[in-house]
C-alpha cells in the first residue's frame, strides 16, 4: 500500500503534562515567597495568604498544605511546592486562587475528609517523636476542620474544663470524627459498649449531666 505523503498531526500534550515554561513559572512563584533556597517559611506563607486574600488561620491554607503534602506546619519545601502545584495544574497565583474552592469541594466526600482530618492532626506534630496534641492546639484545630458541627461546642467546652487529659492522641482524634458521624446531637444513641475511647465516655457522661 502506498504511504500517504500527508504529514501526521502532532499529538496534543496530555492534560497532566507540565511544560518547561510551566515549571519555570512554578519555580519563580516559589522564589517569590521563599524565605531561603529550600523553603517557603512562616513569613512567606503569611505573604502568600495575603496575596490569596485569606488569613493564615483559614481552612483553605490548611487544605493547600494537605494537597501539597506539606510535612511541617508553616513551611512548604521546594519539592512539596513543585510536586503539589503540578498535581493541581497550577503555575500562577491567579490559578491558585481559582483552585482553592475546589479543595473544599474535595473534602465534601466523607472518605477524603477523613484523610484530611487525620492530616490536620499530624500536621500539628512539630517535635520529633511527638504523638499527641496539647488540649489548646487540639481545640483550635478541631474548630478549624469541623466548623459548625453540633457536637463541637460542647466537646470543646468539656476539653477546656476537664483536668484529667492534658493532650489528645490520634486514636482519640479519629474516634471523635466517628462520634460526630454516628452519634445524635442529643447523645441518645451513644452506646458505651462500643469501642469508644474513655475520653468520649467521660465526655458523654459530662454532657448528659449538663442536660439536666
Amino acid at each position: 500500500m502506498r504511504r500517504s505523503s500527508r504529514s501526521q498531526p502532532t499529538p496534543a500534550p496530555s492534560a497532566g503534562r507540565t511544560s518547561r515554561g510551566d515549571s519555570e513559572k512554578v519555580e519563580a512563584l516559589f522564589a517569590h515567597y521563599a524565605d531561603d533556597e529550600a523553603d517557603i517559611g512562616p513569613t512567606g506563607v503569611e505573604r502568600l495568604c495575603d496575596d490569596l486574600g485569606i488569613s493564615t488561620t483559614d481552612i483553605r491554607i490548611l487544605l493547600l498544605a494537605w494537597r501539597l503534602k506539606a510535612s511541617r506546619m508553616g513551611y512548604f519545601s521546594r519539592d512539596e511546592w513543585r510536586q503539589g502545584l503540578k498535581g493541581l495544574r497550577v503555575d500562577s497565583l491567579d490559578k491558585l486562587k481559582r483552585v482553592l474552592p475546589s479543595l473544599q469541594d474535595e473534602v465534601a466526600n466523607p472518605y477524603t475528609f477523613k484523610e484530611f482530618y487525620q492530616f490536620a492532626f499530624r500536621f500539628c506534630l512539630t517535635e520529633p517523636l511527638q504523638k499527641t496534641l496539647d488540649i489548646e492546639t487540639a481545640t483550635v484545630m478541631l474548630e478549624l476542620v469541623l466548623g459548625t458541627h453540633p457536637h463541637l461546642p460542647t466537646f470543646v467546652q468539656f476539653l477546656q474544663e476537664q483536668k484529667e487529659y492534658k493532650a489528645i492522641n490520634l486514636d482519640q482524634w479519629t474516634a471523635f470524627l466517628r462520634f460526630c458521624n454516628e452519634v445524635k446531637p442529643d447523645l441518645s444513641n451513644y452506646d458505651e459498649s462500643q469501642a469508644w475511647p474513655l475520653l468520649l465516655d467521660n465526655y458523654v457522661e459530662w454532657a448528659k449531666e449538663k442536660q439536666h
